[in-house]
């Protein structure tokens, strides 16, 4: 899907025929003619109903051939039994792209999958680009192009905006839009993906990111049908510094099989959906409310980099809860420099001068204390944002006035800063403060939740350019799944150590091994049928002699036979016994939507029981590995606390680095790596993988 090309026509056509027009406006084959004429589109509407010769008071045409020109975009508006026709027919006008209204294909499933296919297949050849089928469409609102059915652009007078809308549900997207505009968020455009059988949501977003009516990027997804298309697309918009802001639904498994069943898209893991979005500075969204308030903010277009949050307020609980709020997302909270705080209590001794700084209800009763307070906030305390708790008292008619003015002036002069204020009151006094340039909140809560949002922008746009992953030869993957030592054969072509071992197929072999290698030892049984030996006390830790070995050898022999008696058993794995280090996880994982990505975490409890991992799109470089490995909750156990040694990081995010770029070189045949332990030993001394897993899809891709 990404080597295709989206004719811009599609969002801003000078030509649009609508195939199943109907004179009444309130049909679906009429709403977008009633729509386009009322928003004022200055393109040239043709109708296409072979039972009339008008629609609309335009001149109606009976076929797609007896169209006098060729339109940049049809708007489909028949059954599905009609659509591979009507499709041909574009086809063979050279119609660049098609908007498909109708229902009753992929996402019905049976036969309408097939003829999904079969659309599909006759626009490739044709080199047209089909939105749909199953969408409501879209709208170019500043335009007036109004190529959708959906009731929003008659329900209400239409402002054009600078928020770009995507939405892979119709219904949905609507009621986004609808609830977008009541809070003060006016698109530029609105498009409604459907089945996206051929143009996926990664394929509008480039778009967007070319249109330059749009600034502020708003997705709502159910499921990723092209991974790579929306990962090009994300990138995209953080090199044109536009902001994207997505509500992923499908969180849950019950949720995630509704939303394959509404739209026949993949939903992918979650937290590696949250983790690619972060990567690419995407803030995801719970709900609707977050959304819309983040999209407020980001028009602004104030997007801190080093982003910090200076809070004035008449309420010291309003304080806590910001501080609260603004501590679990991560947004720094700096005291205020001390000089400045003695100064603001020579000037009212019953202030808090810390950060948040709390006024009392005093600030409001004295006035000439807010230029002062505020100045020193923004100046000497520096901080990015700054907000403003005043609640119902910012709508008092003096007050009002006092605020704007004095507010104001801090503002002019400090014009770089985003500024929020916190207030309650009658919609034409808030209106006041949006048009003076502070963002109003009702809730100090999803004030601060919104800040936050754009510091994570800014730093998104700021990315300095990552180091190069690993370049690695093409692996070449056996024909099944590998045992453990042919597993670890394989990763140390790419580069990944591990402790010193051999393949034992006797006694004697394991003998000589042990001594070889150095007592204590550990011995596991060596099958590619018996992938996780511990299971089944496959492991034996601690051997220390030659006698033990001796047993252990036929204890592990017994064991594998009882437990999994149909097993290829090649003997047993002789390797030293690692000590002093930190255990870690690593691993790979094939994405349905985006490929491998790549797990890391601390061993035992951290990863069975808290679930203290991070995830990461594969190949990767070692200053990724590194970040990755210093965000995890347990990485104060590698970086010496509570007097532990320093784990050697380097080597830890030299291996996990490698380990990605060895789960891009393998292909698609490659289905897991499970590195557990690895053992971060002390700074300087290595980290080696103690066990290796890998999976291999059977059947090729």
């Amino acid at each position: 899907m990404t080597t295709l090309t989206t004719p811009a026509c599609l969002l801003a056509p000078r030509s649009v025929a609508v195939i199943g027009a109907s004179d009444d406006p309130g049909r679906i084959g009429g709403r977008p003619i009633a729509s386009m004429r009322k928003q004022g589109f200055t393109g040239r509407i043709l109708p296409v109903n072979p039972n009339r010769v008008e629609v609309q008071g335009l001149p109606a045409y009976a076929s797609i051939a007896d169209l006098p020109e060729v339109p940049d975009v049809a708007i489909v508006a028949v059954p599905a039994s009609q659509v591979q026709g009507v499709v041909e027919a574009l086809a063979a006008r050279g119609v660049p792209a098609a908007i498909l209204f109708s229902a009753g294909f992929a996402e019905v499933g049976g036969e309408g999958t097939a003829m999904q296919a079969g659309i599909v297949a006759t626009a490739r050849r044709a080199g047209m680009r089909l939105l749909g089928p199953n969408s409501l469409g879209l709208a170019n609102l500043h335009t007036g192009f109004i190529g959708t059915f959906s009731t929003f652009a008659g329900a209400t007078d239409v402002h054009p905006g600078r928020v770009g809308i995507v939405s892979q549900s119709g219904a949905y997207g609507s009621h986004l839009v609808l609830s977008a505009m009541e809070a003060g968020v006016y698109p530029s455009s609105i498009v409604m993906t459907g089945n996206e059988a051929d143009l996926t949501v990664g394929d509008i977003v480039r778009l967007l990111v070319d249109d330059p009516n749009t600034d502020v990027i708003a997705l709502y997804s159910e499921g990723i049908n092209d991974g790579d298309g929306l990962v090009e697309a994300l990138q995209a918009a953080r090199a044109a510094r536009k902001p994207v802001v997505m509500m992923k639904v499908g969180r849950s498994e019950l949720g995630g099989a509704a939303a394959q069943s509404h739209t026949a898209s993949i939903a992918g893991d979650d937290a590696v959906f949250s983790a690619v979005l972060d990567e690419l500075g995407v803030v995801r969204v719970r709900d609707t409310e977050e959304m819309l308030d983040i999209l407020r903010l980001a028009m602004r277009g104030i997007f801190p980099v080093d982003n910090t949050l200076g809070v004035i307020t008449v309420s010291g609980g309003a304080g806590v809860i910001i501080s609260d709020v603004a501590e679990e997302l991560g947004l720094p909270m700096p005291q205020m420099p001390a000089a400045a705080q003695a100064r603001m209590l020579e000037m009212l001794p019953i202030c808090s001068p810390r950060n948040p700084v709390d006024t009392t209800a005093q600030f409001i009763n004295d006035p000439s204390l807010i230029t002062p307070f505020t100045e020193a906030i923004v100046n000497e305390g520096n901080y990015r944002s700054v907000l403003g708790f005043f609640s119902y008292a910012a709508a008092s008619p003096v007050v009002t006035e006092t605020l704007l003015g004095q507010l104001g002036r801090v503002r002019d002069r400090y014009p770089d800063r985003l500024y929020v204020v916190v207030a309650r009151g009658p919609a034409e006094i808030m209106a006041r403060y949006e048009a003076a340039g502070f963002t109003v909140f009702g809730d100090p809560t999803r004030a601060t939740t919104a800040i936050a949002a754009m510091g994570r922008f800014g730093r998104a746009f700021a990315a300095h350019a990552r180091l190069p992953a690993p370049r690695l030869a093409p692996v070449t993957l056996p024909a099944e799944t590998p045992t453990e030592a042919q597993a670890k054969a394989l990763l140390a072509d790419a580069g990944i150590p591990s402790a010193p071992e051999r393949a034992c197929q006797d006694v004697d072999a394991a003998l000589t091994a042990a001594r070889e290698i150095g007592f204590p030892v550990v011995m596991k049984i060596l099958s590619p049928d018996i992938l996780h030996k511990s299971e089944i006390g496959g492991v034996l830790l601690d051997v220390r002699d030659e006698a033990t070995v001796r047993s252990g050898f036929g204890t592990l022999m017994q064991r594998a036979r009882a437990a999994a008696p149909d097993a290829r058993i090649e003997g047993v794995l002789v390797a030293r016994q690692l000590s002093g280090g930190v255990e870690c996880i690593m691993g790979i994982n094939r994405d349905p939507v985006f490929g491998p990505i790549a797990m890391f975490g601390l061993g035992g409890v951290f990863v069975e029981v808290l679930r203290d991992v991070v995830f990461h799109r594969c190949p990767f470089g070692e200053d990724v590995a590194e970040s990755m490995i210093r965000s995890i909750r347990g990485a104060p156990l590698l970086l010496g606390a509570r007097g532990r040694p320093v784990a050697d990081i380097a080597a830890l995010a030299r291996t996990l680095s490698r380990l990605s770029a060895f789960a891009a070189a393998a292909g698609p045949r490659l289905q897991s790596v499970d590195l557990n332990p690895v053992f971060a030993m002390p700074q300087g001394e290595g980290a080696y993988a103690a066990d290796a897993v890998i999976e291999i899809r059977s059947g090729g891709e």
